[in-house]
């Protein structure tokens, strides 16, 4: 009777398996963050700081063609993808709510992940954004982070110092008698509900749309919503020369994931946020507090 022997021959690792599993690291999210609630100590700060924490304002006017007089020069300041713990501690998030407050919005919208793996730091990062001053107050909708810490906890957190979380839902925006839409759904990954949300608006109404995740923006086309603010990608992190970050380097694997773009009649604006994940690095990729003012296409 013979005997086969199956052997394998290992293969040499190539430098794409590191970049995969970092990838892969990535979007999930990691686990570096499990941890209980701490201080940092200063030279930990500096050293953040040197990582490319500081916080870049971005100005960008969006045009839309429906948006009610009253509305037009209407200032969103969005704020997201916090992050809120070891490698973004209080004083650095405290510095952001007050930038915040010195561009005096009309509006702000918090568009997730508040935290990361801990429960440690949700009612402190629920009171420093409670610092938030703005006309029309702050809304905030919730990120896949935020789910796989505590949804409800997180949201009551957040309802508890007045700000209003839109959870498959929207609000109406009054202004010299003229109303604009702010609708605000779910996670992706975590049953989001855009037919629910909009629900009892005109269809052709002016209509903001918050959204962690900026892959809702098909579904947002086809429901002709105008603009969509999301988040979640933070730009990549780590943008490196001729490789880019793991959305890819070319405009077309970056569409939809960062900055400004158009789909159909929808357009989406994604914010690369303020925190960071896995590691607290960001590289030609700064951290970004998004001012939009509101126009009517002429």
């Amino acid at each position: 009777m013979a005997v086969h022997r199956h052997t394998s021959r290992r293969r040499r690792p190539t430098i794409a398996a590191p970049l995969h599993r970092f990838a892969d690291l990535w979007r999930k999210g990691g686990g570096v963050e499990d941890y209980a609630l701490s201080e940092l100590r200063d030279g930990h700060r500096r050293s953040l700081r040197r990582m490319g924490s500081e916080f870049e304002i971005t100005e960008r006017t969006i045009c839309l063609d429906v948006l009610p007089d009253a509305f037009n020069g209407f200032r969103i300041v969005q704020l997201t993808d916090v992050h809120y713990g070891v490698f973004l501690p209080e004083d650095m998030l405290r510095q952001a709510v007050q930038m915040v407050n010195e561009l005096e919005p009309d509006l702000v919208a918090l568009t997730g992940d508040f935290v990361t793996y801990s429960r440690a730091y949700i009612e402190p990062v629920a009171e420093i954004l409670a610092g938030i001053e703005s006309r029309h107050g702050a809304y905030a909708v919730l990120g896949n982070h935020d789910f796989r810490v505590g949804a409800e906890q997180v949201a009551g957190a957040l309802e508890e110092r007045g700000i209003e979380v839109l959870r498959n839902r929207h609000t109406k925006l009054r202004r010299r008698g003229q109303i604009l839409y702010l609708a605000g759904i779910d996670d992706w990954n975590y049953r989001p509900d855009l037919g629910k949300a909009l629900r009892g608006i005109p269809r052709n109404a002016s209509t903001i749309l918050l959204s962690h995740n900026p892959s809702i923006i098909r579904a947002a086309a086809r429901a002709n919503v105008p603009l969509v603010l999301s988040g979640h990608t933070h730009g990549g992190q780590v943008n490196i020369p001729l490789l880019g970050n793991i959305w890819g380097r070319s405009p077309e694997q970056l569409q939809y994931k960062v900055g400004w773009a158009r789909l159909g009649q929808t357009q989406i604006y994604v914010s690369r946020g303020i925190g960071t994940i896995v590691v607290p690095v960001r590289f030609r990729c700064p951290a970004e507090i998004a001012n939009l003012t509101l126009e009517r296409a002429s």
